[in-house]
C-alpha cells in the first residue's frame, strides 16, 4: 500500500486539514500541540488495554492493581480489602495457597482480568460505565461475583472511571457526578480515626474506633489542620498517661493506649480537644463494631481482656442505656454498628430514639437488598458505603441513590487493607455523600485520600463548598 493508498483508506489529509484549519481559527501561539490535541480527539474512544498485577495493600497482604489503556493514555486503579465481608457482600478473590502469601495471593483474579475480563471489555467506550460494569457482571455470573473476583471486577471498574473522565477531559470527581445524573460537588466531613481498637488493635478497648468531626470548619483545608492538631495533641495526652507505648499507631492510623472502656478512651479525646481550642467545632463519631463481642444475645465488653471476670455481659437494653448516657456526657453525633448485625429489633428500637445519627455497616454490607430492608423497617439512618462490598462503581452510585433518596446519611469508608489509590476522595465529591471514613491523619495510604480532597477543593476554587454543619444531609 502506497502512502498516499494510506492517506486516503483512513481520510488522514481530511483529518489533518481539519485539524490545521481550527488551529488557525483558535490562532493558538503552539499549532503543533494543538495539532495533536486535535487529532487525538478525532481519534474514536474505546478501551485498547487491560493489564492487572498483584501488588501489597498497606497491611501487607496481597490486593489487585490494574492498568486500563485508551487512546488518552494508561489509567491505574487498585483495589482495597477489608476483613472477609460475609455472607451479604461481595466476594474477593484469593487463591487460598497457604504455602504463598499464607492463601491469601490473589494470582487467580490477575488471571481473570488478563485473560476474560480484557477480552470481554477491549474496544468499549470509556465513557460508558454502566455498559463497562455490565458486561463484567454478566461474565462473572455470580450474585456475589465470586467466578471473576470483587476485587478483579473493582479494580477494573474504577480504572474505566477514570479513562471515562480523561475522555471527557474532566476532573474524575465531575465525571462521577455526570454518572449519578449531576449535583452539587460539595467537600466531605472527615471522620478521622484518633483511637483504635476492638479486633483492629491490640489494647483492651472494646469497640473498634473513636473519630472526631471537625462540623465546625469553614473549609476542608481546615478541617484537615484541626484533624492533625487534634491527633497530634492527642499523642501528647497520651504519652503523658501511657507512656510513649501507648502511642503505638494501628492499621488506620489511630492511637492504641492499653485502656479497657468507652468513656476512658471518649476522655483522652476530649482532653486532646480542649488542648486545641476547637471545642466547638469538633464533635464525635465511634464505631462499636459490637458484632465481634456479641455472645449469642449479649455483649461481651471485656472480650479482649486477660482477666475477664465475666461479669461485664450486656443486654441489647443495657447497651442502649450506655449509649444514651454516652450521647449525654459527650458530644457523640454518630454511632455505627451498636449492635449485632442480625439484631435488627435493637437498631431499630434505637435508631427510633433519634439520639445521633445511627450508621449500618455490618449489618447492611453495603447491600442493596439489605439496606432496601433497613430503609423499610426505620432501622438505621445512614450507611456506610464500602466499594468492594458492591464491586463496581455503577452499584455504589445505585447504592448511594437509595440513601439519598431515603433521606439516609452516607459514609464513604475506607478498608483496613488500603493502597495509595485516592478514588474513594472524588467518589466522596462526585456523589456529595457529606462524610468520608478514611482514618487517621496519618499513614500514607489515608492521607491519599484526604490530600486528594484537599486539591479537589484548591481546583474547584471560590466555588467550592465544605458541608460542614450540614453533614447528614449534603
Amino acid at each position: 500500500m502506497s502512502v498516499q493508498d494510506y492517506l486516503d483508506k483512513h481520510m488522514l489529509s481530511r483529518k489533518i486539514e481539519d485539524a490545521v484549519n481550527a488551529a488557525v481559527r483558535a490562532k493558538t501561539a503552539d499549532p503543533v500541540l494543538f495539532i495533536s490535541n486535535h487529532m487525538r480527539k478525532a481519534v474514536p474512544s474505546a478501551i485498547t488495554k487491560v493489564k492487572a498485577r498483584q501488588i501489597l495493600d498497606s497491611r501487607g497482604i496481597p490486593t489487585v492493581e490494574v492498568d486500563l489503556y485508551t487512546n488518552k493514555g494508561m489509567f491505574r486503579a487498585s483495589a482495597p480489602s477489608g476483613a472477609p465481608s460475609g455472607m451479604y457482600g461481595a466476594i474477593e478473590l484469593r487463591d487460598g495457597d497457604k504455602a504463598t502469601y499464607l492463601g491469601n495471593g490473589v494470582s487467580k483474579a490477575v488471571k481473570n482480568i488478563n485473560e476474560k475480563i480484557a477480552e470481554a471489555i477491549v474496544g468499549m467506550d470509556p465513557i460508558l460505565q454502566n455498559q463497562i460494569d455490565q458486561a463484567m457482571i454478566d461474565l462473572d455470573k455470580t450474585e456475589k461475583k465470586g467466578e471473576l473476583g470483587a476485587n478483579a471486577i473493582l479494580a477494573v471498574s474504577i480504572a474505566a472511571c477514570r479513562a471515562g473522565a480523561a475522555e471527557k477531559d474532566i476532573p474524575l470527581y465531575k465525571h462521577i457526578a455526570d454518572l449519578a445524573g449531576g449535583g452539587n460537588h460539595v467537600l466531605p466531613v472527615p471522620a478521622f480515626t484518633l483511637i483504635s481498637g476492638g479486633k483492629h488493635a491490640g489494647n483492651n478497648l472494646p469497640i473498634r474506633e473513636i473519630m472526631i468531626l471537625p462540623v465546625g470548619a469553614q473549609t476542608f483545608e481546615e478541617a484537615m489542620q484541626m484533624g492533625s492538631e487534634t491527633y497530634h495533641h492527642l499523642k501528647a495526652v497520651v504519652a503523658e498517661k501511657y507512656g510513649p507505648h501507648g502511642c503505638t499507631v494501628v492499621e488506620d492510623g489511630g492511637l492504641a493506649p492499653d485502656i479497657t472502656s468507652f468513656k476512658e478512651g471518649l476522655d483522652l479525646v476530649m482532653e486532646a480537644i480542649g488542648r486545641t481550642g476547637y471545642s466547638t467545632k469538633l464533635k464525635l463519631a465511634i464505631d462499636v463494631a459490637a458484632t465481634d463481642f456479641c455472645i449469642g444475645s449479649k455483649y461481651d465488653l471485656d472480650f479482649k481482656s486477660p482477666k475477664k471476670s465475666g461479669q461485664n455481659f450486656k443486654s441489647g437494653e443495657e447497651m442502649i442505656e450506655i449509649y444514651k448516657e454516652l450521647c449525654r456526657e459527650y458530644p457523640i453525633v454518630s454511632i455505627e454498628d451498636p449492635f449485632d448485625k442480625e439484631d435488627w429489633e435493637q437498631v431499630k428500637f434505637f435508631s427510633g430514639l433519634g439520639i445521633c445519627q445511627v450508621v449500618g455497616d455490618g449489618l447492611l454490607m453495603s447491600n442493596p437488598k439489605r439496606i432496601e430492608r433497613a430503609i423499610q423497617e426505620n432501622a438505621y439512618d445512614a450507611l456506610v458505603l464500602k466499594v468492594n462490598q458492591l464491586g463496581t462503581v455503577t452499584e455504589a452510585i445505585e447504592v448511594v441513590k437509595m440513601a439519598k433518596d431515603s433521606k439516609w446519611g452516607v459514609v464513604i469508608s475506607q478498608r483496613s487493607g488500603e493502597t495509595d489509590d485516592s478514588f474513594l476522595a472524588d467518589l466522596s465529591v462526585g456523589l456529595a455523600t457529606g462524610q468520608i471514613k478514611a482514618g487517621a491523619p496519618c499513614r500514607g495510604e489515608r492521607l491519599a485520600k484526604y490530600n486528594q480532597l484537599i486539591r479537589i477543593e484548591e481546583e474547584i476554587g471560590e466555588q467550592a463548598s465544605y458541608v460542614g454543619e450540614s453533614w447528614r444531609h449534603s
